[in-house]
């Protein structure tokens, strides 16, 4: 019910603005704006699901090969002392425990066409394991939630879109480290929420080993790119670290199927047949949040809840410059293509190295967008109850927007 209540009152703040603005600011093609925004968003999400077909056909076709080949079940055996723990309703060896380890690490290295694929597959493998097939599981709610948090080492777009905008940026890589820093936040913050509501322990040994182990090797990583690499040094490393992952998981899940003598073109297409279906299931899912969404941001809503932001924090005494990058922060968790479009236009009307510009880059690296992941996985297994996993999503990103504003300030001075 959670997402139903939160879909309403999309429209009932998007339809409340609008008729103020209508009635007492003098607005008469407000209501216009509105509607040509809901039936673009419509074609939009249709759109977007067809791009999805050709990812989704040629990724699960793979996902097949691999799983006949066995390796989706040695990941799992990999990582199945530390999920276990993390997902106790999962059998340790179940294919879900690799599935998920694809997810993450896709998101890791900012494989957004990889992680999709890979992110329906595991929940297609937990919901084999749901007893109820309508209400959201625990394990399903920690995967979600987790990688609705975005944690990824390279936030590569961002890095270029600050060195292509006009002026641009003197030093693109400078929002590197603090990106991280605010999308690792909201990543351990979703861990210790959902841990928290699900009762998981996190003092285990195996787990704290694993979480200090995986920092230890992110902190590695980002001393290396920021001591020895220029930016198109990085560039160039994060070109070959991510495409050349994802080549040599298709190398080896090839090379696997065909030691143990299977028919590697039949697994391809029987598994490839299942990314038209889960592409066109998530339609009805996808359109109704966009459209919810554009009502929202085409009734002029932000402008007035960044005025409140401004009112408040302003009669506190604070310093309010931050206040000019929320709406980057504030669309994230709705639209990926309208935040970054919100960063730009930050940048470009403040400057990429003014402190709103570069506090909006590292709004855009440093979560996920909540609302379409809720969307397309929980409409790809027909979930309707999500139940506590809106909460904890949009809690998590709190704390990586404080995160970003903190660090921001602390990297990039008080303006």
């Amino acid at each position: 019910m959670t997402l139903s209540y939160i879909w309403l009152g999309f429209f009932l703040i998007g339809f409340a603005i609008a008729f103020v603005k209508w009635a007492f600011l003098n607005d008469p093609l407000i209501f216009k704006v509105v509607v040509d925004g809901i039936f673009k968003s419509a074609g939009d999400s249709v759109e977007l699901s067809f791009k999805l077909i050709g990812i989704m056909t040629l990724f699960l076709g793979f996902m097949n090969i691999g799983e006949k080949a066995g390796a989706i079940r040695f990941m799992s055996r990999v990582v199945g002392p530390f999920f276990s723990r993390l997902f106790p309703e999962v059998p340790r060896q179940h294919p879900a425990m690799g599935h998920m380890m694809m997810n993450f690490s896709a998101n890791l290295l900012g494989l957004d066409n990889a992680a999709t694929p890979f992110g329906l597959k595991a929940m297609e493998s937990l919901q084999e394991l749901n007893p109820k097939k309508d209400t959201a599981s625990n394990a399903q709610i920690m995967f979600l939630v987790l990688h609705a948090s975005g944690l990824t080492l390279i936030p590569i777009s961002i890095i270029a879109m600050r060195a292509a905008v006009k002026p641009s940026a003197a030093n693109p890589t400078d929002i590197f480290i603090p990106c991280m820093i605010a999308t690792f936040a909201a990543t351990v913050a979703a861990l210790l929420i959902v841990s928290f509501k699900q009762k998981i322990n996190l003092l285990q040994p195996v787990i704290l080993g694993w979480i200090l182990g995986i920092s230890a090797i992110i902190g590695g990583l980002i001393a290396y790119m920021k001591i020895f690499l220029d930016q198109a040094g990085m560039e160039k490393f994060s070109a070959v670290l991510s495409n050349g992952l994802i080549l040599l998981i298709f190398l080896a899940f090839l090379l696997g199927a065909w030691r143990k003598r299977i028919n590697i073109f039949e697994a391809f297409i029987d598994g490839a047949k299942g990314g038209f279906e889960v592409a066109v299931r998530i339609i009805p899912y996808l359109v109704a949040m966009l459209v919810a969404i554009s009502v929202l941001r085409t009734s002029g809503a932000f402008d007035f809840i960044l005025n409140g932001f401004s009112a408040f924090f302003s009669a506190l005494g604070f310093n309010t410059d931050f206040v000019a990058a929320l709406p980057t922060a504030l669309m994230k968790p709705l639209s990926g293509s309208g935040s970054r479009g919100m960063m730009i236009d930050a940048m470009t009307k403040y400057g990429a190295d003014s402190f709103p510009g570069r506090l909006s880059a590292v709004f855009q690296g440093s979560s996920d967008t909540t609302f379409y992941v809720i969307a397309v996985y929980f409409g790809a297994v027909s979930v309707k109850n999500t139940r506590y996993s809106i909460p904890a999503m949009l809690l998590a990103d709190l704390v990586g927007i404080i995160t970003a504003v903190i660090v921001a300030y602390m990297f990039f001075g008080n303006p």
